[in-house]
């Protein structure tokens, strides 16, 4: 049971993530078919993650609510019956709606599908379940364009949606027959205030920096939602520590192990989300490959988050959280800057074993965070602690991306030219810097810091003794 439970909420897991990346490629055709263009179309990808950024927030009281595995299955079902409405969509409103409702059930499946997991894992063996739920997260990513690719060139691009119908079902009947019941919590009276401030603060930075990063409207519109959703953020949080029951506790924050976690990850998740947006433009545009040709060498990195599976425990007990997260933090980051020296006469086998450590160390990296989020976080506040890790986790991935957009525009605009080689180089570095600030909020950690699901020992002595029971 100790891996079939993470494989269980990994299928699901996976279909999401392929399928939130996998209509980037499919974009054209899509726009052609149903009677606009992409640039428009592109509003169904920003309406997506405002979707996931309005709902996750809920997520936690839901399934303290409803149950947890009966809204995971929900959510499947959600997301299936979402995908049925993009493939059937005839315009561009309706796919746009469409898009949304499959975040209604993206929203649920990740946070609920974590607490799942930490409620049904004993401590000790979290990080090997961790591994396996960590892994989807990373290939998806990498499957989704040539996924894309290959039914819209050789099919239709409605497939990409309707393969979700199979999978779904299945995924629904594992999960009812292999998850666990669990306990419900106290879910009490919902937080109304909170959840309009959350759901106007996380949808309107994640809308705001899509916009900017991927102009569909005006930047002005990207911008001013920006701001208007950092105001709702601020008043969250003063809300929050008015109110005794909040929708997202942040009170959790104070607990200095659950904040580094969160912290360090949002850093090094910049860095991630930026990748893959900068390496594919590299290759095909700096380059001159063909998107074959480039998913091919991006695609690389997915043997390396799958070999960390085998090493991520050992790794944690010999060196603990402390030194694992700031080393996977630090050369995570050298592997991101190294592909700015890449040229178009760079060996392809350089090329591939510098994404594969990357992938490694992205892969160790999300895992350990992950797990670290969890170890003085009692099964009680666990669904907070979901919920609030997959808000973060949201927002960062789209600064990544944001980010890597607007270094690409000002250098260009600087210097006059297109996107050549030396603007990703710039690109490249920029990230790797911020990437490698993610080792910092680690370094106040004590060197047993996480130990009772680590098992990390320091001088002969079991760290788990030095470990405060959770909260």
């Amino acid at each position: 049971m100790n891996r079939t439970i993470p494989l269980v909420l990994a299928v699901a897991l996976f279909m999401e993530q392929m399928d939130s990346t996998v209509i980037a490629t499919s974009l054209p055709a899509i726009a052609t078919d149903i009677g606009t263009n992409p640039i428009a179309l592109k509003l169904a990808l920003t309406a997506y993650l405002v979707s996931l950024a309005i709902f996750i927030p809920i997520s936690a009281w839901m399934a303290d609510r409803f149950g947890a595995k009966r809204l995971f299955c929900t959510a499947i079902g959600v997301f299936v019956i979402g995908s049925i409405a993009c493939a059937t969509a005839g315009s561009l409103e309706a796919f746009v709606m469409a898009r949304f409702l499959q975040g209604m059930g993206g929203s649920m499946m990740t946070p609920v599908a974590r607490l799942l997991l930490v409620r049904a894992t004993p401590r000790q063996n979290l990080v090997s379940a961790m591994a396996w739920l960590t892994i989807p997260g990373l290939l998806g990513p990498l499957v989704g364009p040539p996924v894309g690719g290959f039914f819209t060139t050789f099919l239709s691009w409605h497939w990409i949606f309707l393969i979700n119908v199979p999978i779904g079902i299945l995924g629904i009947a594992a999960a009812w027959l292999f998850l666990p019941e669990l306990e419900r919590g106290q879910p009490g009276r919902i937080d109304v205030k909170g959840f309009a401030l959350s759901a106007a603060a996380a949808s309107g930075i994640v809308f705001g920096l899509s916009v900017v990063s991927l102009p569909a409207l005006p930047p002005v519109v990207g911008l001013a939602t920006l701001l208007a959703g950092i105001a709702a953020g601020f008043a969250y949080v003063r809300h929050a520590r008015r109110t005794v029951r909040p929708l997202l506790d942040l009170s959790l924050f104070s607990n200095r192990i659950f904040s580094a976690a969160i912290v360090g990850g949002t850093l090094f998740r910049i860095g991630a989300g930026a990748t893959p947006f900068l390496l594919p433009l590299m290759f095909q545009l700096g380059f001159g490959m063909t998107p074959f040709e480039s998913g091919m060498l991006t695609f690389s990195s997915a043997f390396g988050a799958i070999g960390m599976k085998f090493l991520a425990t050992t790794a944690l007990r010999r060196g603990g959280f402390r030194r694992v997260l700031m080393g996977a933090a630090v050369f995570g980051a050298l592997s991101i800057g190294l592909a700015a020296v890449f040229t178009p006469q760079t060996p392809a086998w350089a090329i591939i074993a510098t994404l594969i450590a990357g992938g490694f160390m992205r892969s160790l990296f999300f895992t350990s965070a992950n797990a670290l989020i969890f170890a003085d976080i009692g099964d009680e506040r666990a669904g907070q602690a979901t919920a609030i890790a997959s808000v973060f986790q949201q927002i960062s991935i789209a600064l990544g991306v944001a980010l890597a957009g607007g270094i690409l525009e000002g250098v260009t605009v600087a210097t006059g030219s297109g996107l050549d080689v030396d603007a990703f180089a710039v690109a490249f570095v920029t990230v790797a810097i911020v990437t490698a600030t993610a080792a910092l909020p680690f370094l106040r950690l004590p060197p047993d810091a996480g130990a009772s699901v680590s098992g990390h020992r320091i001088g002969g002595d079991n760290a788990r003794s030095q470990v405060l029971p959770p909260k």
